[in-house]
């Protein structure tokens, strides 16, 4: 038998799957902060929070494996508890706490006041933007709505999110400045559509305005818009960020496909021509701007021709950034309804083709930076490396640039100008015009 720990209860939170994510385990990490209890992120604790991500199939597979492994170290004795919140568990409660049941407790997306208490800690209200945050001290994520109105019919997003909810303008700026008072210099906005922003609260789409309040803040200097909704994007938004050198010229759209078949199946409200059209509209208000995107291959009824449509068009589009997905068949959607008809094997090799021919863009649009100058943010030092990127560039997912270490010092989180003097497909190597 088993012996409790003696030790002082540390609780160790564990994140998987995206951003959002992140954002909430750092709330939950705040919150037991304030509460005085001893806390870290993916370190030894003998108290363990899992925040599951229950999106597509590897991420689920994920989430279960991570669960059995602590729940395996909680039978050798190596932790006490262990406690799972997060989407997965929001959509599996009932499976879970069958199948899984030497868990102590399950917990959903929203249940974050009862499983403070769980933890022995108080919910605290008055915490507004208070936050552990877990990226390198110079980014953090800024979650400015939750849940999704969109009726998309892969994703199970507002089955385990809910409905769309905006936070609003004067939290998000107060949040804002307590970050920038903690050193964070870029703000990466994420929501599941920032596009909605507003609508639920001020009856209007406010994007353009929180972007405006948002760059008042002292200490900030680089603001960066992630999961835009391509239907009813707000135009203003595009003048925001032309007349406003906080705003990155980037902006991460996932657009999912183009074939028109396809799009109409998957519910996204739009066609090739109004999306193409959009992006033709991106390009004229901010020609420098760089348009990151992702893409599901394999969806139910996919044809050889529809795939031939998606890949010419990502060949016409010439995406500074893009990623591929193979569709998973996902429980309670409306795709659900249909056939999973395109063979896995015939999926990866779309998903592969589609990276393939993004690969060679992205080495031709690199190519064009060579000798040329831009500010670059350090996010750390890699080896025999320090890693930045321009603001063309998301963190983890995007390009990097690469300054030789044993050449060159450049502090991280800082800016510095970096003069390109070779370019991969993914990567740039520099030499940083100020160098100690």
């Amino acid at each position: 038998m088993r012996t409790k720990s003696l030790k002082k209860n540390k609780i160790n939170v564990v994140t998987l799957g995206c951003s959002k994510n992140v954002y909430d385990s750092e709330v939950l990490m705040g919150q037991l902060k304030a509460s005085g209890k001893e806390v870290v992120h993916e370190e030894e604790g003998n108290i363990v929070v899992i925040n599951t991500c229950g999106f597509i199939n590897n991420a689920k597979e994920e989430s279960v494996n991570t669960i059995l492994e602590y729940v395996q170290k909680k039978e050798e004795g190596v932790v006490d508890k262990v406690f799972v919140s997060g989407c997965l568990s929001e959509r599996y409660k009932p499976d879970l706490e069958k199948e899984i049941p030497d868990v102590d407790q399950y917990f959903g997306t929203s249940d974050l006041p009862i499983l403070l208490k769980a933890l022995g800690a108080d919910y605290r209200h008055e915490l507004v933007g208070e936050r552990l945050t877990t990226t390198p001290k110079n980014y953090a994520y800024l979650k400015i709505a939750e849940g999704c109105d969109r009726p998309c019919s892969f994703c199970a997003i507002p089955l385990m999110r809910g409905k769309h909810k905006s936070t609003p303008i004067e939290n998000l700026v107060k949040e804002a400045e307590k970050l920038a008072e903690k050193g964070v210099k870029e703000l990466i906005l994420i929501a599941q559509d920032l596009t909605y922003y507003g609508l639920d609260l001020y009856k209007k789409r406010r994007l353009a305005d929180l972007l405006r309040s948002l760059v008042q803040v002292e200490g900030i200097e680089w603001i960066r818009l992630h999961y835009a909704f391509p239907t009813g994007f707000p135009m203003d938004v595009l003048e925001v960020m032309k007349q406003e050198p906080k705003v990155c010229n980037y902006i991460d759209i996932p657009l999912q496909h183009i074939a028109d078949p396809i799009l109409k199946s998957m519910r996204r409200g739009t066609t090739k021509e109004k999306t193409t059209k959009l992006l033709q509209d991106f390009r004229a208000a901010v020609p420098e701007m760089a348009i990151r995107t992702t893409l599901i291959v394999g969806y139910p009824g996919e044809t050889e021709a529809d795939f031939q449509t998606l890949k010419e068009w990502v060949k016409a589009m010439r995406f500074e950034r893009l990623g591929c997905f193979t569709y998973s068949h996902e429980e309670n959607t409306h795709a659900y309804s249909l056939e999973d008809d395109v063979p896995e094997a015939v999926k990866q090799e779309r998903a592969a083709e589609i990276m393939d021919l993004q690969s060679q863009i992205s080495w031709e649009l690199n190519q064009e930076k060579i000798g040329k100058t831009f500010k670059c943010i350090i996010d750390r030092k890699e080896g025999t490396h320090f890693v930045g990127r321009t603001e063309f560039d998301s963190p983890d997912v995007d390009n990097e640039v690469m300054i030789d270490a044993t050449k060159h010092y450049v502090r991280v989180g800082e800016y510095v100008e970096v003069k390109i003097e070779e370019a991969a497909d993914f990567d740039l190597y520099g030499v940083p015009l100020t160098s100690e």
